[in-house]
């Protein structure tokens, strides 16, 4: 099993600590085959469980695997210090207590589908081919792809608690694909135009009714109704939505009022449903504004 296998600043974060406890000479030949005996066998129970422990290249695919989830987890319970990581790896659990962090770790951050099961049950496959560590890349990137999937399993988490907190129909459709930004303008211009209300699918028919206050075309208004909006979502989740919000956000939404006060006229004039399809589409609903719902009118 090869530890070491590149230069040490492109490796993966265990060969880093090793390649320093052995140029500073803190970890002596008997520790440094300690470390090694457990991170064998480890891989010896990894390939009998996930892959075939009697066929070469699946064990040589587990000792990779070993390596990069037993690096990521070693970086984050050392905070990347050198001398705390080489503590962990020395002591009565060793390799162990690393590895086992590094897998809690990728099984927080990995997405499951209904429909397809990944052949490492709670971790999702690509996650793990990318965090683990074979010999032939030129620099290991796991740490980078771990917060990758980080962020996008807390956007999943933050589209699911959104639409959990302002919309009447709560439910996720799988099929359907969802931006934070645009939920977030959806909900900004349905609440401002229905006095708090949950989001519906109605806002077409209900426009007609709706008074469209000067104060609304304001983007210093607009920011401050935002961040009212945003309070009511569970602690730590308004930063994750703000995060996704583009520069144009708030002038966006000013358009978006521009065009439902186009529209409200329309409405008012009885215009046929053709007639404000086509104001649609000249106004850029084939690539919405933000705000406005994509839905059918019925």
């Amino acid at each position: 099993m090869q530890l070491v296998v590149r230069d040490a600043n492109q490796g993966p974060f265990l060969t880093k600590v090793l390649n320093y406890a052995k140029a500073e000479q803190k970890l002596s030949q008997a520790q440094l085959e300690q470390v090694k005996s457990k991170a064998v066998l480890m891989s010896l129970k990894f390939a009998d469980k996930f892959y075939n422990k009697y066929k070469m290249h699946l064990l040589e695919q587990a000792a990779h695997d070993i390596i990069g989830v037993a690096s990521l987890g070693l970086a984050e319970l050392s905070d990347h210090d050198l001398d705390k990581a080489l503590a962990l790896l020395v002591s009565p659990e060793g390799i162990v207590k690393p590895f086992q962090k590094g897998w809690s770790m990728l099984s927080q951050v990995s997405q499951q589908v209904s429909n397809r099961k990944s052949l490492y049950g709670e971790v999702e496959e690509q996650l793990l081919q990318d965090i683990a560590s074979p010999p032939d890349i030129e620099e290991w990137q796991g740490v980078q792809v771990y917060q990758q999937a980080l962020r996008e399993s807390r956007r999943r988490q933050a589209i699911s608690v959104v639409k959990q907190t302002y919309f009447y129909h709560t439910q996720l459709d799988p099929f359907e694909h969802f931006n934070l930004e645009d939920m977030l303008a959806e909900v900004v211009l349905y609440r401002l135009c229905t006095k708090g209300g949950k989001v519906k699918q109605d806002l077409k028919q209900r426009l007609r009714d709706i008074e469209l206050a000067e104060e609304w075309f304001d983007v210093t208004f607009l920011k401050t109704h935002t961040e009212q909006v945003l309070s009511l979502l569970p602690a730590g989740f308004s930063e994750v939505v703000t995060v996704e919000l583009g520069d144009n956000f708030y002038t966006a939404l000013v358009r978006t009022l521009q065009f439902a006060k186009g529209y409200k006229k329309l409405l008012a004039e009885n215009a046929s449903p053709e007639r404000r399809d086509a104001y649609e589409h000249k106004q850029g609903m084939l690539n919405p504004l933000l705000g406005w719902p994509q839905y059918i009118e019925m």
